[in-house]
């Protein structure tokens, strides 16, 4: 079966953020993306969430209502050509679970809720492809609706990646209730977001960079303010929002706000945008910034098509892991090769096959840490670390896949919602047995491996069992072990 991504010439992604929900259709020419399509509904997912951190249903109906809409538009694309990725408020929301499986049914495709830094690579790169190619080092920073990153990077590598609870929608709710506009409301919501900044300040000194860029909805729209009404000449200035601020509060609510350049959508965060991006200038001593139209949407597409040629993020970071936790690098490939043998021959359409790869050349990671329980530390860290490229999903799979490789298989269960996952966790657990004397003499005995009606039948070569007692002995503690999950493990002389 061939695995690779076949070259396809139209991509499209799906950003469901706090504020606006955006659906963007690509078409690839050479290494670059030229929009065919474009929607955007604002949904305010943020402002639905609750005190105890659940989405109300008014929000989760108007969401799914979206869903419903985008799966049309994303209807007859193929599971590669699609990426649909969440952010902070379904980062926090304890009931994210439920309404991200009925949005999946809707679309038609799976979610990734990446975590925040993950969120801030994506941004960098897709502000980047929307500059000019100079080597200067730019701060980028990017105020969503529940979030707002903060990026250092040079040319389309992000350096220095930072994600805050700062955003549009929760600081508009927040500071000014109830539409009203004041300038105690304003002063909490400066100091507030200032006391949040000086925690990464030390990390975004002017120093450091030479070109400050703002992207997404809150900076292009004070940009735009600032420019019709002539108190900036295209550029966000603490100037012109401080100009813009005085004006806000003359008309005392957000009922009232008519501004040239404001759009109706955004009159009702654009006090808590404008707060926290005063707070960003006033903190990390910004003159200017320019704004660009690149954003998230746009890295998840250049990402996406980063894996379509062979520049997978996420290949990149397990190989800094592997470099990282001092990894043996032969013992890895080893393992690799069988687990990847065993894979194909329980499931022949492998599709956890490079969730497996990865798991196999990371799985000792934990090594690093300490020998007894190293499986534990290794899952913890695949579980918990920043990792470019990958969703928590992933994460979770990786790590799931690495704790199952030895011990206690009682445990497993609870880790497991995907049946998907038992035969990757079989292969790389055969794989580490085989492999146990790190001296690559045990890679032809299994003449095959396949599901029976309730476990699976690993057939060995014939008269090996009694000349290696053991590795009998260790597959014997396995049957033992898969019994515990409910499943039977058969090993077979043919």
């Amino acid at each position: 079966m061939n695995t690779t991504t076949p070259p396809y010439d139209v991509l499209a992604t799906v950003d469901l953020g706090s504020n606006s929900f955006r659906l963007q259709v690509s078409r690839v020419v050479d290494d670059q993306l030229y929009p065919l399509d474009v929607l955007k509904e604002t949904v305010r997912l943020g402002g639905g969430l609750t005190e105890d951190k659940m989405l109300d249903q008014e929000t989760i109906d108007r969401a799914l209502a979206c869903m419903a809409r985008f799966g049309e538009r994303l209807r007859g694309l193929a599971p590669r050509q699609v990426r649909i990725v969440g952010t902070n408020t379904l980062r926090v929301a304890r009931n994210a679970p439920a309404f991200i499986a009925e949005a999946e049914r809707l679309l038609g495709f799976p979610i990734e809720i990446i975590a925040g830094r993950e969120e801030a690579r994506l941004i960098y790169l897709g502000a980047a492809h929307s500059l000019p190619a100079t080597k200067e080092r730019r701060l980028v920073v990017d105020i969503g609706g529940g979030s707002t990153e903060f990026i250092i990077g040079s040319q389309y590598k992000a350096h220095v990646t930072e994600s805050l609870p700062l955003g549009c929608v929760t600081y508009s709710m927040r500071y000014f209730p109830n539409s009203k506009v004041s300038k105690a409301a304003f002063r909490d919501a400066e100091l507030a977001a200032a006391s949040e900044i000086q925690r990464i300040a030390h990390q975004y000194l002017g120093s450091e960079w030479q070109l400050a860029v703002g992207t997404s909805g809150t900076a292009r729209s004070l940009r735009d303010v600032l420019e019709i009404n002539d108190w900036t000449s295209g550029e966000i200035t603490l100037e012109g929002m401080l100009k813009l601020r005085d004006e806000l509060l003359r008309f005392g609510s957000f009922r009232t706000i008519e501004l040239n350049g404001l759009k109706a959508d955004r009159g009702p965060v654009i006090c808590g945008g404008l707060a926290v991006m005063i707070a960003i200038f006033q903190t990390l001593k910004i003159d200017r910034m320019i704004v660009t139209d690149g954003a998230l949407r746009d890295g998840v597409l250049y990402d996406l098509l980063g894996r379509q040629r062979e520049k997978d993020m996420r290949d990149s970071t397990i190989a800094q892991f592997k470099r990282r936790y001092h990894v043996d690098t032969v013992q890895a490939e080893r393992v690799l090769r069988l687990a990847e043998q065993f894979y194909a021959m329980v499931s022949p359409e492998r599709p956890l096959l490079k969730c497996l790869s990865w798991a196999a050349k990371v799985h000792e990671i934990g090594l690093s840490i300490a020998h007894t329980a190293y499986h534990k530390h290794s899952a913890y860290i695949l579980q918990n670390a920043d990792m470019p490229g990958f969703s928590r999903r992933e994460q979770h799979e990786l790590a799931t896949i690495v704790l199952g490789h030895r011990g206690d298989m009682g445990k497993m269960t609870k880790e497991i919602s995907d049946p998907e996952l038992w035969p990757a966790v079989l292969a790389l657990r055969l794989a580490t047995l085989l492999c146990r004397s790190r001296n690559g003499g045990e890679t032809d005995v299994v003449r095959n491996v396949q599901q029976s009606s309730n476990g699976y039948i690993v057939s060995l070569e014939r008269g090996w069992l009694e000349a290696n007692p053991l590795t009998a002995s260790a597959f014997q503690q396995d049957i033992n072990q898969w019994r515990r999950v409910g499943m039977l493990l058969e090993f077979k002389e043919c």
